[in-house]
């Protein structure tokens, strides 16, 4: 039995369809906050079960007679760390395999804020003696795609990423890591996946491939980190939100959103999803 946390988020959605392509859906546990949100999920034979990290009893009952558990990292950043401790702590208590977790890339050394939440659940994992597997997963492509709209529509992309290179991959193709991890046949245990994709981008490039396929004009324009962070909060983002994407630029100035080693293709027997191709199709939708 493979249990996945957070299973009606982005990811989780497609990790249990990664899944379905390989294990049958009655071995596959949906743990998710809300179970009526995971209707469609049941509707394929997996099993639902709520799983409130906030409510340890919950977690003992959604891991019941799982082997394996995928815990995707919260979504609630500043929270991140007790929510993930009760999840190792519940995975200790029944006894799991294997515990993969999704961190991010190079986390123990990146330059981005939001590494250092992971970090602290990384060493949490070490200290649990359960066994576990790090998935650290570089920069979604969509994290960048939902500029596309805004972008169009002022004929500028901003960011505080300067020339920075980034090797983003599409949340599919993490998933489809994810369920490769979760069902390989060679041991995972101690294994750390620096998770990017094949090809890489700065945001000016970016543009220019916005431009191209759309046919209107887009430049790329860098600002500094607090100007950019200002704009998205005019734009109307959370003060933390705009933080954070503005943070998170920085580091990939720094290069903390790089990565060559093609360890996601080789894992998902492919190659990844290029930005070329992701655009077209957002640009579609």
């Amino acid at each position: 039995m493979i249990a996945i946390t957070g299973a009606t988020g982005q990811l989780g959605r497609l990790v249990i369809h990664a899944l379905l392509k390989r294990v049958p859906a009655q071995h596959i546990i949906a743990a998710v906050r809300t179970p009526a949100k995971a209707q469609d999920l049941a509707a394929l034979g997996v099993q639902v079960r709520q799983a409130d990290y906030t409510r340890p009893d919950t977690l003992d009952n959604a891991f019941h007679g799982a082997t394996k558990v995928l815990l995707i990292s919260s979504s609630e950043v500043g929270q991140r760390v007790p929510q993930h401790q009760a999840v190792i702590e519940a995975a200790a208590r029944a006894k799991v395999q294997l515990l993969a977790y999704t961190s991010l890339l190079r986390a123990s050394t990146s330059p981005l804020g939001l590494a250092a939440e992971h970090v602290a659940t990384e060493a949490l994992l070490a200290a649990s003696g359960v066994p576990f597997v790090l998935l650290r997963n570089g920069w979604y492509t969509e994290n960048y795609l939902a500029s596309v709209a805004p972008a169009l529509a002022h004929g500028a992309l901003i960011g505080s990423a300067g020339a920075g290179r980034i090797a983003s991959a599409t949340r599919a193709d993490y998933a489809e890591a994810a369920a490769a991890v979760l069902t390989a046949e060679a041991p995972q245990a101690g294994l750390v996946h620096e998770l990017a994709g094949d090809t890489s981008y700065t945001l000016a490039e970016f543009a220019a491939e916005l431009s191209s396929q759309s046919g209107r004009a887009v430049v790329y324009q860098d600002l500094p980190q607090a100007a950019y962070q200002g704009a998205l909060q005019q734009a109307g983002l959370p003060e933390g939100f705009a933080a954070l994407l503005a943070d998170s630029d920085v580091g990939a100035a720094q290069g903390g959103l790089f990565d060559d080693s093609h360890t996601l293709s080789r894992l998902i027997g492919r190659a990844t999803t290029p930005l070329s191709v992701a655009m077209a199709q957002a640009l579609k939708a």
